[in-house]
Parts: C-alpha cells; sequence; structure tokens
C-alpha cells in the first residue's frame, strides 16, 4: 500500500494511502518520528445515515485519491451508493502552522432530508512500544490531546457556519485484547469517555441533517506541537477563521511557489511534472534533508523505512528543481551535507533528517581489510550538483561559501581514495548499496566530482588546486578502460585482491551506461558507450512480461517471481529513455516514458519497481528519485534544459 497523496511544509509530512485515509504522520522533521501507528492501521473515516453505518475503507465506497494540479492539496471523492452520501476531502498542511487540516465537503444524495454523523478517527503512537501516551479530552476549549512529553497532537474542528463536534471518544487501542474505540461510533453514538493511557485512540462526531441535495462543510483539524499552550493558541485561532481562507491561502504559496523558477515548465506533459515537483518539494526538510521516501508500509515487508537523507538520492532529487530555477532547497541541502561530512572529507551511506547518521548495513572491514563503510559516489555526486548549482545562478559566493568547508575536503579525498595499482577509485559500495567494488559507475562520478571542483576552484582563481583536481580526473579517465569487458561493454566493476588480481563482476548494469556518458565525458558515440548500450538492450531491456529496464542482471532485491532477471524500475528505464534521448533516438525514448507514465498512480505519484508480470506496484510509493527522473526526462524530451 504507496501514498498516492504526501503533504507537506517542511516539519510535517503526512501520506494519505489508497482510500485517503492518514497512514504517516512524521514531525517535527519530514520523515524522522513517524507518530501514527501506521504499521498496522489508519486514521479511519465512518458515516452513519438514519441507522446504517459505514467505514469508508471497507471496500464498498467508490474512491478517487487526487491531489491539485499545481498544489500540495489533495483532492479525494468518497462515494457510497448505499448511503447516499458524498465526501470531497481537500487536506493540506497549513503554511504557517504545523497542522493537517481537512476541508470536507460531505453532500447528501438522497430525495429525503437525512440525520448524517461523520466520525473521524485518531489512532497515534507517539511512545515507541504505544504504551505510555495519554489520549484526554479538554472541555474548556472543546478538543481532544494526544500526548506523550514534548509531543503534543491537539485534534478538533467544526462546521463551516461554526457548529462543533458534538461527541467524542478515548479508549484504548491494540491493548489488552482491546481493538480500538474506533468501534465506538459504529452505533452512530459515543461514550464520551474522556481520557485514556497506553495505546490509545478516539474519535470525534460531527452531525447534521441535511434536506435533499444539500452539503455541508466540515473543518477538522490535527494540530502538532511541543506543548499544550502552544497547540491551543493555535486551536483558538482556528475556530474563530474559515478555513476555505486558509486553504486558498496554502493553494496559492503553492502556486508560487511553482511559478517561482526562472525556466518555464514546457507543456509537455505538464501534469506530470507539476505533480512530480511537487512530491519532490514535499520530502525536503525545511533543515536541508531530502527524503528519499514517506511511504512507511516498506517496513511492514523490510528491515527499515527509506525516511533517510542518502546524499546521493537527494542531488538527484535537487537536479530537476535546479534546472528548472528553484534553487533554495539546493542551497539548504548542501549546508546540511556540508555540516554532516566526515572531517576526512566524504559523505556517510545515509542521513537521519536531524542529521545524525542513518542506520546501515555496510560492515566496516572487508575480509580481512578495514574498510570504509561508504559510497563515493555520494560525495561526488553532491559535488557534482554543487557545481550544476553554479552553472544556473553563478553564484560565486556561492562557491566561497562552501570551498574551504566542503569542496576541498571532498576533492582532496577523492584523489587521495585511489588504488596505484590501478589507477581507479578504490572499492567502496555501489549505488544500488550491494556490491563493494570499484564500479564503473562511481569512478565516472568521481571523475565528474573532480573535474567539477576543478572548475569552481577556476572560479576563485585558485589555480593550484584546479591543476590538481583536474590532472586526477584526467588520470581515472585514462583507466576506464580497465572497466570495459572484452565483449564490449562497461563492467558492473572489480575487487581489487591483496595479492593485487582483480576479480570482476561483468554483470551488465543501466548505472554502467548512464555513468560514462552521464558523468565521465565520453562522447555518444563513443564507441564502448555505443556497445555498452546494445548490451543493456539485449540483456535487461524488456527481459519481463512487463517490460521496462532492470537495475542489472539477476537483480534479487523485492523480487517475487524467480523465473526473471529482476524487476523493471522507474530509475533505470528513465536513464536509459534519456540516453535515447541525448543520442536523437526519440521514438524510443518516448516508449520508455510512455512505459513509465503509464504507471503513474491516478494521482500521478510513481512508486520505485514493478511486479516483472503483473505489472503492480513494488517498493515504496512515492520514490523520490522516481520523479526527479521522470522530471529530467520530460525536459529532455520536451525540448527544455
Amino acid at each position: 500500500m504507496g501514498r498516492p497523496v504526501v503533504l507537506s511544509n517542511g516539519q510535517l509530512f503526512v501520506g494519505l494511502d489508497e482510500s485517503g485515509l492518514v497512514h504517516d504522520f512524521y514531525y517535527p522533521y519530514v520523515g524522522l518520528e513517524n507518530l501514527t501507528n501506521a504499521r498496522s492501521s489508519q486514521h479511519k473515516i465512518g458515516v452513519w445515515v438514519d441507522g446504517h453505518f459505514k467505514w469508508t475503507d471497507d471496500g464498498s465506497w467508490e474512491i478517487n485519491v487526487d491531489f491539485e494540479i499545481d498544489a500540495l492539496i489533495s483532492d479525494i471523492r468518497l462515494h457510497s451508493a448505499e448511503l447516499q452520501v458524498t465526501l470531497h476531502l481537500q487536506d493540506f498542511i497549513d503554511s504557517e502552522h504545523n497542522a493537517l487540516i481537512r476541508h470536507i465537503t460531505v453532500a447528501n444524495d438522497a430525495d429525503t432530508e437525512r440525520d448524517i454523523r461523520l466520525f473521524t478517527h485518531q489512532v497515534f503512537q507517539i511512545s515507541r512500544a504505544g504504551r505510555a501516551d495519554t489520549a484526554i479530552y479538554v472541555p474548556d476549549d472543546h478538543y481532544l490531546l494526544d500526548y506523550k512529553g514534548r509531543y503534543c497532537l491537539l485534534i478538533a474542528g467544526k462546521f463551516d457556519d461554526g457548529e462543533d463536534f458534538d461527541q467524542y471518544a478515548v479508549g484504548n487501542y491494540g491493548i489488552e485484547g482491546k481493538a480500538g474505540t474506533y468501534l465506538d461510533a459504529e452505533d452512530g453514538e459515543l461514550s464520551g469517555n474522556a481520557v485514556e493511557h497506553g495505546g490509545v485512540d478516539s474519535v470525534i462526531r460531527f452531525r447534521k441533517l441535511l434536506k435533499p441535495g444539500e452539503s455541508t462543510i466540515i473543518d477538522y483539524w490535527i494540530v502538532a506541537a511541543s506543548s499544550q499552550n502552544d497547540a491551543e493558541d493555535i486551536h483558538n485561532e482556528f475556530k474563530h477563521q474559515k478555513m476555505a481562507d486558509r486553504l486558498r491561502h496554502v493553494r496559492q504559496n503553492w502556486q508560487e511557489w511553482m511559478g517561482s523558477g526562472d525556466v518555464e515548465i514546457p507543456d509537455f506533459h505538464q501534469r506530470s511534472i507539476q505533480h512530480s515537483l511537487l512530491v519532490i518539494k514535499a520530502h525536503c526538510d525545511q533543515r536541508g534533508s531530502v527524503l528519499a521516501s514517506g511511504d512507511s508500509s516498506i517496513f511492514n515487508f523490510g528491515r527499515d523505512y527509506y525516511c533517510y537523507c542518502w546524499p546521493r538520492d537527494a542531488a538527484y532529487a535537487l537536479w530537476p528543481l535546479i534546472r528548472l530555477g528553484h534553487f533554495e532547497e539546493a542551497k539548504q541541502f548542501l549546508e546540511f551535507a556540508r555540516d554532516t561530512m566526515h572531517p576526512d572529507g566524504y559523505l556517510m551511506h545515509k542521513y537521519q533528517p536531524d542529521r545524525a547518521i542513518g542506520s546501515t548495513w555496510h560492515p566496516l572491514v572487508h575480509g580481512r581489510r578495514k574498510e570504509l563503510a561508504i559510497q563515493e559516489d555520494e560525495t561526488a555526486s553532491v559535488i557534482f550538483m554543487l557545481g550544476e548549482l553554479y552553472e544556473a545562478t553563478k553564484d560565486k559566493t556561492l562557491v566561497e561559501n562552501f570551498y574551504h568547508s566542503f569542496i576541498v575536503p571532498a576533492a582532496d579525498f577523492m584523489v587521495s581514495f585511489v588504488d596505484p595499482q590501478t589507477g581507479l577509485p578504490h572499492a567502496s559500495y555501489d549505488l544500488w548499496e550491494e556490491k563493494f567494488l570499484t564500479s564503473s559507475y562511481t569512478v565516472s562520478t568521481v571523475i565528474a566530482g573532480l573535474q567539477t571542483a576543478a572548475k569552481l576552484a577556476q572560479v576563485l582563481e585558485r589555480a593550484h588546486d584546479a591543476i590538481k583536481w583536474e590532472q586526477a580526473a584526467e588520470s581515472i579517465r585514462g583507466n576506464l578502460d580497465k572497466l570495459y569487458h572484452p565483449d564490449g561493454y562497461f563492467r558492473k566493476g572489480f575487487l581489487l585482491q591483496e595479492d593485487d588480481t582483480l576479480v570482476y563482476d561483468d554483470t551488465v548494469d543501466i548505472s554502467s551506461l548512464y555513468g560514462p556518458h552521464m558523468y565521465a565525458g565520453l562522447a555518444l558515440n563513443d564507441p564502448r558507450v555505443v556497445s555498452t548500450a546494445k548490451h543493456v538492450e539485449e540483456r535487461i531491456l524488456n527481459s519481463t512480461p512487463s517490460g521496462g529496464v532492470l537495475r542489472y542482471e539477476n537483480d534479487n532485491y523485492f523480487l517475487t517471481r524467480r523465473n526473471y532477471k529482476g524487476n523493471p524500475w522507474i530509475v533505470s528505464t528513465l536513464w536509459l529513455a534519456q540516453y535515447y534521448a541525448a543520442t536523437g533516438q526519440t521514438e524510443k525514448a518516448t516508449e520508455l516514458l510512455d512505459w513509465c507514465l503509464s504507471r503513474e498512480l491516478p494521482s500521478g505519484v510513481l512508486s520505485e519497481q514493478f511486479d516483472p508480470e503483473t505489472g503492480s506496484p513494488l517498493g515504496v510509493t512515492p520514490l523520490v528519485w522516481s520523479h526527479a527522473e521522470m522530471v529530467n526526462t520530460l525536459l529532455d524530451l520536451g525540448g527544455t534544459s
């Protein structure tokens, strides 16, 4: 189950599932602390009409989950033919406060007046074990408070005419054999239980008599704050305002951001570009982190989330923003990278949004040798991205601000991290985080990183540094053929043994095509690039009934059908499309682009990979990297660069 709609303001991030229900609620960093019980449940919505009750996720509702074309505002429609009720939800994160607001239109589709009751359910898990939270009703200002320590979540709402919710219930959830107090809603009445602790949930009720064809608007909010007083101040502000006005303000802010770039978005698949930009922006924390994905459902199938900042993924996510003239996010990330860089000049595997080092499965030893648990391409990619930002802005101050604190240590590390036996970068983990080797892709990014550093040194007239880094890049490029297979393609890589022999990995990998032509400076008509592309076409393009491009041969990650060599990915498919676009093979590029576009969810959200037979999404949804490559490919084919 993915997240077809994600909402964010750079501090609070909410993911809505295929039923339009809240399934992820991250605060106070985008992607760090998920305060929902998302691994087992979601916040439910129920409707009672004249003695009949239905939860909107019971399978009987007609559901359409989308978001607006140029704003992070949901556009969700839920229709029950049985109840003859339609709900229209416009959900957003407030621009000024950390609050999720659901602007809900409830329509009576019947030809008689009816008593319609809407129930909203909340189930947070603030304490790590879900055993020490408190939920309590506060009568003075008429709200529910779910809290633990400095995490305070205030739940309330009102009708558009100012009338408040009329009933509430607080209870236990998932402990002592208790399913949850949400079940209290199914008879149309709530108990009014005012406090509970441990694993807790709560429900509030909105009741209205609606004439035939009549509708009413309910505004429901969850305020996130570090204290009850702060949350209460925001709540009281909301009580005396029209939420429709806040909705318009949020929409205007997103539209202004969308139009603030200095490059016009082309008409070519404009909706896909805009939705992808919004998804990328939603995953950008205002303190610099760029999250890989906020979809927590991956935890049910793996050992961890994607809720980390991989420097490489962040660089790719920011690349299309830079191309379209959105620079602030890249500057914030560069500060994040500078402040988290190891003193020796390299970036670690991944980071938490609060700048702590993220979890890893990369050991500090390989065989009998001590090794760094890094992917060197991440350091190189960020330097390259800094160069792209400079080329777009010509901001010399930017280079000055990062030169000694980031560029110099990173470039000097890349110069030093070379094996004299091969003249190529020492082994590190590949971009897919699996193989420890000197890979064609990483070598290519190091060439680009060093050349970028040399150009930035020239901007500041640092001739000595520029010459040193340029010479190192040329030396590495001169040894690229050591990665070239006699059969005519760039290998995945090799590992230098203690006796100076090389153990080759001859796997065909899409990155071994993308890296040399995108980063290593090889001409598109270079026979080595052309031949590598042919091997990609023959061995990992359209190798499954679903079509698309695999990451590499015999890729087992999320592979559900062992009779295939792997699952097709959006990133790898669009990388080949970009190669085709660059070489003038527009028809081939468009075919692969259309393959990816056809796999968008109705909301335009893209998954990571797909089942090789059914084509159903696998992995996280959305994956920010997928959206970044979608924008880049659309810009390439749409005539904007």
